[in-house]
Order: C-alpha cells, then sequence, then structure tokens
C-alpha cells in the first residue's frame, strides 16, 4: 500500500477508535500539499499533509492553525470541512490533519460543463458567511495583509527574479497608482475559486484549501475567483465562469457581505493576477533551489505567460484609444526545418513520444498526473525550440516601474500584446484567453 499506513493506522485508532484502514490512496494533483483519501470503519476521510517541515519553512503558520481556522469556519455555518484530528510530531506523518470526506465534484471543467442553477448565488452567500466569521473565533496567528506591505514585497521578489517582465512592471505600477484606502478586515479565504470548492446537485458543498488565509479586504477573496485563468475557458461568465458578476455580487450582498465597491474589486483583480503571476515564476525559483525538484513545479513555473497575457488585457484600457486600435508588429519568422542530425526539438520529441507510449498507459493515480505533467514540460522546449519566444526587456520594465514610460507611448501597447501573445503561444497554447487575445487584438 503504503509506508504512510501504519501511522495513520495508528492515528486513527487513537482519533477515532479501532478500525479497519483501506482504500488509501494519494488524490491527484495537489500544487503544495499531499492529500490522501482513506476509509476508517466504514466512514470516509481525507489526510491533508506537509510530508516534512521544509514544505511549511515559509509559511506564516503552520497546521495546527491551518485546521483551527477551519474549525473554527465549520462552528460559523460555513460549508468547511470537518476536521476530526491533528498531526503531533509522534505521529511520524509530518503536519497536517484529517478530516471527513465528503463525496462532491471537484473538476472544475466537470462543474463548468454543468453548474447547478444555485451556484453563483451559493458561492456569493458562502462567501459572505466567511467574512463574517466572529473575530474572536480566529486564530490569533492569522496574520493581518497590509496591502502597501503586500505589494513592495512583490515588487522585491519581482526584482529579485530579474525584475524584466514589462507586463509585470506596468501591473506593479498600476497597482502603486490605484492602492485602495485600508478596509475594514475580515477574515479572507484567498484561494476562493474553482478548484479550492466542491459541487454536488444541490450546490455548493465544501470549501477547500484555506492555508492562505489572513485578515484584509473582503474584495480581494470577492475578486480572486473572477479572474481569467480561474474560469477555465468560460470567458464569457465572469463570475468564476458560472455566471455574471450582477449576480455574483447582489448573492454576496443580500447574505450580508457589505456593498461591493466595483473600483476596489478592479484593483484586487489585477493585484491578484499580478499575484499569480510572481507566484508562478516562484515555483521556477522553488525548483533551482532544490526545495521542490518536481516537475511539476517548473512547468507551472512557464504559466507566467499565462497571467503577462491577461494582465495586458486588464490594463490596455489605460492606453489613448488610437493605440488600442494599433496593429500588431509582425510575429516571429518560423525556424528553419532540419536535414542533418536530430536536433534537440527532435531528442525531446521522441522522449515525449515514450512517455505518452510506454510510461503514461500503465502509470496510475498520482504518478500518471506527472507523467502528462512530464509531457507537458517537453511540449513547451519543443515550441521555445520552434519560436524562441522570450519576454524580458529590463530597460522597459524599469521604465514602466519608475513611470517614464507609460502605454500612451506609440507602439508600446502592440509591443507588449505580440510580446504577450507569442510567449503564451510557446508556454501555454491552449489557454482559452490567448485565442481570445488573437482574435480580439488580430493577432
Amino acid at each position: 500500500m503504503t509506508d504512510l499506513a501504519p501511522p495513520l493506522a495508528a492515528f486513527m485508532t487513537r482519533i477515532a477508535g479501532p478500525g479497519t484502514l483501506s482504500g488509501l490512496g494519494r488524490l491527484s494533483g495537489g500544487a503544495n500539499m499531499e492529500s490522501w483519501a482513506f476509509d476508517w470503519a466504514g466512514e470516509g476521510y481525507v489526510l491533508r499533509r506537509a510530508p516534512s517541515a521544509e514544505f511549511m519553512a515559509d509559511r506564516p503558520y503552520g497546521h495546527p492553525t491551518e485546521a483551527a481556522l477551519v474549525k473554527a469556519a465549520h462552528a460559523a455555518g460555513v460549508k468547511a470541512p470537518e476536521v476530526v484530528g491533528v498531526l503531533a510530531d509522534g505521529d511520524g506523518m509530518g503536519t497536517g490533519y484529517v478530516m471527513k470526506r465528503v463525496i462532491a465534484e471537484v473538476n472544475p471543467a466537470k462543474i463548468l460543463a454543468s453548474p447547478p442553477p444555485s451556484l453563483v448565488a451559493d458561492l456569493g452567500r458562502e462567501l459572505a458567511r466567511i467574512h463574517a466569521i466572529p473575530a474572536e473565533t480566529i486564530p490569533a496567528e492569522i496574520p493581518h495583509m497590509d496591502t502597501a506591505a503586500a505589494l513592495a514585497e512583490l515588487k522585491a521578489r519581482f526584482l529579485t527574479y530579474g525584475g524584466d517582465r514589462p507586463a509585470i512592471a506596468l501591473a506593479i505600477k498600476w497597482c502603486e497608482d490605484h492602492l485602495p484606502t485600508p478596509a475594514p478586515p475580515v477574515l479572507v479565504h484567498a484561494d476562493y475559486r474553482m478548484g479550492n470548492i466542491m459541487v454536488d446537485a444541490d450546490g455548493l458543498a465544501v470549501v477547500l484549501d484555506w492555508e492562505l488565509a489572513h485578515r484584509g479586504d473582503a474584495h480581494e477573496d470577492l475578486a480572486f475567483g473572477c479572474m481569467t485563468v480561474w474560469r477555465f475557458g468560460q470567458l464569457d461568465k465572469p463570475a468564476f465562469g458560472v455566471g455574471s458578476l450582477a449576480d455574483y455580487f447582489s448573492a454576496y450582498e443580500a447574505a450580508g457581505g457589505a456593498p461591493v465597491d466595483r473600483d476596489r474589486f478592479r484593483f484586487w483583480l489585477v493585484y491578484r493576477t499580478l499575484w499569480w503571476a510572481l507566484g508562478c515564476l516562484q515555483m521556477g525559483q522553488a525548483w533551482r533551489s532544490g526545495a521542490d525538484t518536481t516537475v511539476e513545479r517548473v512547468v507551472v513555473g512557464r504559466r507566467t505567460a499565462e497571467q503577462e497575457l491577461d494582465l495586458i488585457a486588464l490594463l490596455e484600457e489605460e492606453a489613448p484609444e488610437a493605440e488600442r486600435a494599433g496593429a500588431l508588429p509582425p510575429p516571429p519568422a518560423a525556424a528553419t526545418a532540419p536535414l542533418g542530425e536530430p536536433t534537440n526539438r527532435e531528442i525531446v520529441q521522441a522522449v515525449r513520444d515514450w512517455i505518452e507510449g510506454a510510461i503514461k498507459p500503465h502509470a496510475e493515480g498520482h504518478a500518471k498526473f506527472e507523467a502528462v505533467v512530464a509531457m507537458n514540460a517537453l511540449g513547451i522546449v519543443m515550441r521555445d525550440l520552434d519560436a524562441g519566444a522570450r519576454a524580458e526587456d529590463r530597460a522597459l520594465s524599469q521604465a514602466l516601474m519608475a513611470g517614464t514610460t507609460t502605454l500612451a507611448e506609440p507602439g508600446l501597447l502592440a509591443k507588449l500584446r505580440r510580446a504577450a501573445l507569442d510567449k503564451c503561444a510557446v508556454d501555454s497554447p491552449k489557454y482559452a484567453a490567448l485565442a481570445a487575445a488573437r482574435s480580439r487584438w488580430g493577432g
């Protein structure tokens, strides 16, 4: 089964009484933490854990605090998981906690293919409940987010990563210029989106993944699930890929949420898109440092291109109308086909085909997920070798952050659009917003 089974059985015996462990298996995905489903004494559970202390080193609080927060949310009537036990050092399984398993759908593609009629209203209502969790029940270790300080930290990280991506520099400057006044703090889930909720026939069933929660501006939560990347191709439905912003905001306010400020919402939509762009770059740094050497890290590291495309789409309205109507420069010329020895691209193609034909068909569970990720990684390399598209321009990035160059400069928006299209075509060719941007920009 796995070497996790004996200590997990001992833990469950201690917290739930005698039983038999069965059905233990790792759930697919999980960008940061491991999730293991299992049955004990006829009931379903999920173990959420980090296998070592290194996984938790940079986090503001640990799993005991996270578990306490989830318990507080559940007690407040939020559709949060029911935590039944928290791992201790002597349990020999790292850090984490066990919760009762909910049987519902989590896959965004399956949910969005036929969402329950109530889902937009459910999402607004549940977020209002999260924001209404009594402050005195929230663990003291849950930090408060100072927006100005957080933005400054994002900028510092960007400079550490090279400071050479113009779309990111443009967004940093825009956020600095549009920083909102502090808002009355509420508990912010901070990862409230498709992929972190489960849905059944009756609507929203449970809200997962509370590891990023903090005190802060409610509009951060309101905006996050409306980012393009978290709409999973449903570009005409700006609220979570499910419905309209008007219906979402109305449901939130009807459930007791404070009135939604559209300008503040827009700020957080840009900010969190910027945040995720840098989060993707950080994944590459985690791989480089040896902190996480999975293939998934380097692949997510290349998803920065998606967010750069989205940032240009969000901020292009700042440009003069003549610039928004301008034509794109031509794309780079295609690479010449080789005639002699196998090229780097062909060697990568051979390895990718081998994984697809010899490894993936025999893999199961998380191993199959990893095989698919490896194939995606090699696909990126092949396209990059063909196109040679780059996104770096340190001088332009510095000028944008300083405000000495703006979108009013003739031809700049067209240049940024072209670069975003070309880079996203290499790194994420199936990203739905790429096709929409090509149609809109003439690319």
